[in-house]
């Protein structure tokens, strides 16, 4: 088994890439649904957290804990082999559940810059010989006669 590795960037990196903060903080169900879909999820999943909390608000029962980030970024971890426990995915996702989404974007982006290896088969396509060469002079058929012989 390969050995875990830490995430890209920290949870708390954002100037390292300011661009992808300022969309967390001025479009954030955007980047959130963004990532998902990237991710290979259905990309309204992170609007799930939004209409748990509203479903749950009206009878008393506080929810802090966001299913949707919590279990993206537990998935995220262990399809890259990422350190990490349940524990502080559920503790990231809760206290800044924003910068959670934007380290996961992240990662996302520098998933895809790594090299992919690609297999390339070669085929060898067996065609008729071209017509030119099945069309040479083919010298005409004789004819023989037979001589029949009768007592």
């Amino acid at each position: 088994m390969a050995e875990k590795k830490d995430w890209d960037s920290g949870l708390f990196d954002c100037f390292e890439d300011a661009q992808t903060c300022c969309y967390g903080f001025w479009c954030f169900p955007s980047l959130t649904c963004t990532v998902s879909n990237r991710f290979g999820e259905n990309y309204f999943l992170p609007l799930f957290d939004i209409c748990s909390l509203i479903t749950f608000a009206p009878y008393g029962v506080p929810l802090v804990a966001p299913p949707a980030t919590i279990g993206l970024r537990t998935a995220m971890r262990n399809k890259y082999n990422i350190k990490g426990s349940v524990c502080k995915d559920i503790l990231a996702s809760c206290f800044c559940m924003t910068c959670t989404w934007c380290q996961m974007h992240r990662e996302l982006r520098h998933q895809k810059k790594e090299p992919t290896v690609i297999n390339i088969q070669t085929t060898v396509n067996m065609q008729p010989a071209p017509m030119m060469m099945m069309m040479q002079q083919v010298p005409p058929a004789a004819f023989v006669t037979q001589h029949v012989i009768q007592n």
